[in-house]
């Protein structure tokens, strides 16, 4: 008989998504009982509350993700979420080449910073060889060059009330009567500050590309593929989710998704 065996990123893998599967796999049952305040919802909540708290106990603050070779890269990565902003002001960078983009920090920091894709690139760069794992079930193997979020964050002092890291994209993820929505995320200063969590700029060895996220992307190693933010312009250091969005960290989070989301 074959000996079973499963790998602790695998356990992960299941202990986050085993509860929270029941909102991210759509079922209609459940839809009405989904909204913000439901008792379901709340309850889903809470056991991604634990199983957050349980990957941290298992995986601890610093574990790295699994690294690869570039003999493992068998395709072009696959793109995920939008993949061609349709924003006037998106497009007006891209036809500069990103030129006049700048990627700002403020919020709880001591030096807000206003940084031009150059100055990232100067900086000390981290390149590494990842899978890419979608909460839609699929997963990739890439090489991301870019420079360690961490790096940032120190040059901009972040304040000792400070949080969590939220991400603001360019990409309007929804169109409502209320009007657009631009992707948000966030993550708390431990992955902020993980030394495989990089702001990327490069893919495979060529600059990023626009359906991969152009100029910057978030890599965040641990965690599933909706938790990276694309098309990133503004990172806000904070120290509550309240007032941003529906005050559950995130666009996918404020429809139901895992805060979390790690792996």
């Amino acid at each position: 008989m074959a000996k079973f065996q499963i790998s602790r990123r695998k356990f992960l893998t299941t202990a986050s998504l085993g509860v929270s599967g029941i909102v991210l796999s759509g079922c209609d049952a459940f839809d009405s009982q989904l909204g913000t305040g439901a008792a379901l919802r709340s309850f889903l909540e809470s056991a991604n509350n634990l199983t957050w708290r349980a990957q941290r106990l298992l995986a601890g603050h610093d574990a790295l993700a699994p690294e690869f070779t570039e003999a493992d890269i068998r395709q072009p990565q696959r793109p995920n979420g939008v993949t061609a902003p349709d924003d006037d002001f998106y497009k007006g960078l891209l036809a500069s080449d990103f030129a006049d983009w700048r990627l700002e920090v403020s919020g709880l920091v001591e030096k807000p910073l206003s940084l031009t894709r150059e100055q990232l690139m100067n900086m000390p760069s981290r390149t590494q060889i990842t899978r890419h794992d979608c909460v839609e079930g699929w997963s990739c193997i890439a090489k991301w060059t870019g420079t360690r979020l961490s790096l940032v964050l120190d040059e901009a002092v972040v304040k000792p009330q400070a949080r969590y890291v939220m991400f603001h994209c360019l990409d309007t993820i929804d169109r409502s009567l209320s009007g657009d929505i631009k992707y948000y995320g966030s993550i708390d200063l431990i992955d902020a500050r993980h030394p495989q969590t990089i702001l990327a700029y490069g893919l495979n060895g060529q600059p990023l590309p626009v359906e991969n996220g152009a100029p910057l992307r978030v890599r965040v190693e641990r965690q599933l593929g909706y938790k990276m933010p694309k098309y990133l312009y503004k990172i806000e250091l904070i120290d509550s989710f309240a007032n941003l969005g529906g005050g559950k960290g995130g666009y996918w989070e404020d429809n139901g998704y895992d805060w979390y989301g790690g792996i």
